[in-house]
């Protein structure tokens, strides 16, 4: 473990318009939340514009850049100029036709330490993902930083505790998940209840069995359907979680703000040693998790 303390920022927002637009907005949020003392910043998931997955267009690849590229190179300044280690998400162009829901990290002098690229990949009404990402091809690795090491994950890879417990495995002192996930208006009160808990349980069950805090960073604010459907209204509720899945920080679900709060890593310890689910997996007995299904 890098370091025992450390406060965190999640930046909730909503989308501005452009990446130029919400670009110049996380420069602002970056150096509001790292004058309150953040060291760790977290966007939420393909922050430079709207959520563009609601429909299939093959303009909306567009949009795509290179890693390193433009923005990159913008938010790597960015880290730099506050000293904070920044957690960001971009659409990345790897070559013509080939392109990655990717996030990234960047250390506190800019240097880009990694990446990860979206490993599950969505295919629902309103998230049209497979026409856009192809499946992350990185695997499930941590991220070193002067922090510690960070199991970056994205959205969608949230519902698989297979993705969460391989980054624990592979030395991951905490969680992030940078999210784009809302309800469809057209739901009732009922089912939106239900299903932004199963969201929130699907988190503190990985808090909890792997003993390591969770960050989760969502959008907010309605983002109309290129084709007319209903749309998106983003949940906000982005939130930091213990070891134990407690709730230490949790933000709006209608209102774009930075929510911080102070994580005591060296707490995972205490915990993994009361609670050792990882002396006591069974692996003599987990082949089958290898098959789609057992008939």
């Amino acid at each position: 473990m890098s370091r025992s303390t450390l406060k965190a920022a999640l930046i909730q927002d909503i989308n501005h318009g452009d990446a130029a637009a919400n670009l110049a907005v996380i420069e602002q949020r970056v150096a509001e939340a790292a004058a309150a003392g953040a060291e760790l910043v977290l966007l939420q998931e393909l922050h430079n514009g709207p959520y563009f997955c609601q429909h299939e267009s093959a303009a909306e690849f567009d949009r795509a850049e290179a890693i390193p590229g433009p923005s990159s190179e913008r938010l790597s300044v960015l880290a730099a100029k506050h000293r904070v280690v920044l957690v960001a998400s971009l659409f990345e162009r790897r070559a013509a036709g080939l392109y990655h829901n990717t996030a990234v990290v960047f250390e506190k002098d800019g240097t880009l330490l990694g990446k990860y690229r979206k490993m599950h990949i969505p295919d629902d009404p309103g998230f049209y993902e497979k026409f856009y990402f192809t499946p992350g091809d990185l695997g499930f690795h941590p991220i070193a930083t002067s922090l510690g090491k960070i199991g970056v994950l994205v959205c969608w890879d949230q519902w698989y505790p297979e993705a969460a417990r391989l980054m624990a495995l592979a030395g991951a002192e905490l969680l992030v998940y940078p999210t784009a996930i809302g309800w469809d208006p057209d739901d009732c009160a009922e089912e939106k209840g239900r299903q932004r808990q199963a969201w929130m349980l699907s988190h503190r069950g990985h808090a909890v069995a792997n003993g390591i805090p969770v960050l989760s960073c969502n959008r907010t604010g309605f983002e109309p359907s290129p084709l007319g459907a209903s749309g998106i209204r983003f949940w906000g509720s982005s939130h930091v979680l213990g070891p134990q899945g407690e709730l230490l920080a949790e933000a709006s679900t209608d209102a774009p703000e930075i929510l911080y709060a102070d994580l005591d890593l060296a707490r995972s310890e205490q915990v993994r040693r009361m609670w050792p689910f990882l002396r006591d997996r069974r692996i003599d007995a987990y082949a089958d998790l290898l098959k789609r299904y057992r008939d």
